[in-house]
């Protein structure tokens, strides 16, 4: 096997989940952020949010939803090369649909937000135009006859 492409899955992997940490710490910040807004902890408190109502289901799902980036910082490095691919793809457009749905209309938030969606659609980018490290030791080894290499 070619050491760059091994060196290049490897990065890869870093890359995903150096990205997914980055998403999830901005989750977190624009969450306690949120609740320094006058007046949201005592609406939180009563048992709705924005005309939203708490309840256990709710806050299943939003956990749910919360340990995606969670799981995707471990997944990132673990998982073999298409399964990461399709997991950081589901993933990813997933995060970007709860960011967006799931958010206010405060400046504060609206600046978090921007950063966890750029950040998610450079993981999609990513993992997009991630190949397998077969496919990229194949390219190489052709390439280097094409030139008169040895392989």
């Amino acid at each position: 096997m070619n050491t760059n492409t091994s060196i290049n899955f490897t990065e890869t992997k870093a890359r995903l989940s150096t990205l997914w940490i980055f998403v999830m710490l901005n989750m977190i910040f624009a969450d306690i952020f949120s609740f320094m807004h006058p007046g949201a902890l005592e609406q939180i408190m009563s048992g709705y949010a924005e005309q939203i109502q708490i309840t256990s289901e709710f806050l299943l799902i939003a956990a749910v939803m919360t340990e995606i980036p969670i799981a995707m910082v471990l997944l990132s490095r673990v998982l073999a090369h298409k399964p990461n691919r399709i997991a950081n793809l589901i993933a990813a457009v997933f995060t970007i649909v709860f960011v967006i749905g799931g958010g206010s209309m405060t400046t504060t938030y609206i600046f978090f937000a921007t950063l966890e969606i750029a950040a998610a659609l450079f993981i999609v980018w990513f993992a997009w135009r991630w190949r397998s490290p077969e496919t990229n030791a194949v390219s190489v080894t052709l390439k280097t006859r094409e030139l008169g290499g040895q392989s």
